[in-house]
């Protein structure tokens, strides 16, 4: 592995940060910004050429190279900036469109979502549905030219403020479940869409439910063929996987130490305390771990390689040592560590929302069982699980009452 910068490498950093230095308006900590300041900096980005380093330039990209990227995100993390609301839509939408998408359908929203003009949001899961996409019960019948929606969908992020998403859907419920899928985009402000916001036990309300009633969605809105859904969304998900790899980062071992020196204990200040030791070493041994493992990484995207499986183990460690880290840190912190004032809770509040957010950074973007699945069968080469499913008729499966 080599850590250091190419001299190309160098010079766009160089680049990336004389521009952000004179465009970058850094936020005072804690202030709560919203979709409005998130549009605009977008909008700044894409003027620029950064909001999207890695796609074509005839899609409005830079056409750069993924080290590229990865920098520029390096030097963009140093600026306290608002939310990034784009993650769907930049992310997963707009890359499937590329590959799936008819031309009209990328020429209408490929430059929309680029400059921020647009937001996206993913309708793909279902309460009945678990992880197994596939499963999805939501169902679209044709009449005429359009088709007609009828279901619902769950944990849908940004729904509320969403102008469009995209959705999978059943049209064939006599083929087995991956074949009978198709793909659509939708109109989020369509007749017949309701969204309900979910109150999270941290108290946001950042999912929906989104309940979808005779909504009427042209065919020119269907991406690929019909019954196609399923390979379309596996692009999705390719891409999600990348785009949240490192969702499960969270406070690092630097801040942990710092607590332990600030917080005293019975026996005296909690660094000098054992167990307390023994448990920042365990998290510094993971944290080396997952460091390395991400420079991997780096270093097959800096030679123009693609990255192997670095991703999902690194979100497989992060997501549940973030959840172990904050659990521990608010009981060392005693009764400290059950306010949730950020003006008088220590560190803001910081561990106590990253311990309450933390068990759906475990299931978003691929649950730890899934991340498991992926290795063991794709890496590991283990013998896959036994899906007795896949060649039954989807309305043969049985189900619950």
């Amino acid at each position: 592995m080599d850590f250091e910068d190419t001299p190309e490498e160098a010079a766009y950093r160089a680049q990336v940060r004389g521009w952000l230095e004179a465009n970058a308006l850094s936020i005072p900590p804690g202030t709560r910004v919203g979709v409005t300041e998130s549009k605009a900096w977008q909008k700044v980005k894409a003027a620029a050429g950064y909001a999207a380093i890695t796609w074509p330039k005839e899609y409005g990209g830079m056409g750069g190279t993924s080290m590229q990227n990865v920098i520029y995100g390096q030097e963009e993390s140093q600026y306290n900036l608002p939310g990034n609301v784009f993650l769907i839509g930049l992310g997963m939408a707009m890359p499937m469109l590329m590959v799936h998408g008819t031309p009209e359908q990328r020429e209408r929203y490929i430059r929309p979502a680029l400059y921020g003009e647009e937001i996206w949001c993913q309708l793909f899961s279902e309460p009945g549905a678990g992880s197994d996409l596939a499963g999805v019960r939501s169902r679209a019948e044709r009449d005429g030219n359009d088709w007609i929606i009828n279901g619902q969908k769950i944990w849908t992020s940004g729904a509320h403020y969403s102008d469009f998403g995209i959705l999978v859907v059943r049209t064939d419920p006599t083929v087995p479940k991956h074949k009978g899928l198709s793909f659509f985009l939708v109109d989020m402000k369509s007749p017949g869409i309701r969204v309900e916001r979910i109150r999270q036990i941290s108290g946001q309300s950042h999912f929906n439910e989104v309940f979808l009633e005779n909504v009427r969605i042209p065919d020119s809105m269907r991406v690929g063929a019909v019954g196609d859904g399923w390979k379309v969304a596996l692009t999705v998900l390719m891409n999600e996987r990348s785009a949240v790899g490192n969702m499960g980062a969270g406070i690092g071992i630097d801040e942990m130490i710092q607590l332990a020196r600030d917080t005293e204990l019975g026996d005296g200040p909690a660094i000098r305390n054992a167990a307390v030791r023994e448990k920042i070493a365990d998290w510094h041994v993971q944290s080396q771990g997952l460091k390395y493992t991400r420079f991997r990484s780096l270093t097959a995207l800096s030679k123009g390689t693609t990255p192997g499986p670095e991703n999902s183990i690194a979100k497989l460690v992060s997501a549940p040592r973030r959840q172990d880290l904050s659990a521990f840190a608010i009981e060392m912190m005693d009764m400290g560590g059950i306010i949730r004032d950020r003006t008088i809770s220590p560190y803001r509040a910081s561990y106590e929302e990253d311990w309450l957010s933390s068990p759906g950074i475990r299931i978003a973007g691929g649950t730890d069982e899934i991340l498991r699945n992926i290795i063991a069968e794709r890496v590991l080469k283990l013998p896959g699980d036994v899906r007795v499913d896949s060649d039954v008729p989807f309305n043969e499966l049985p189900t619950g009452r």
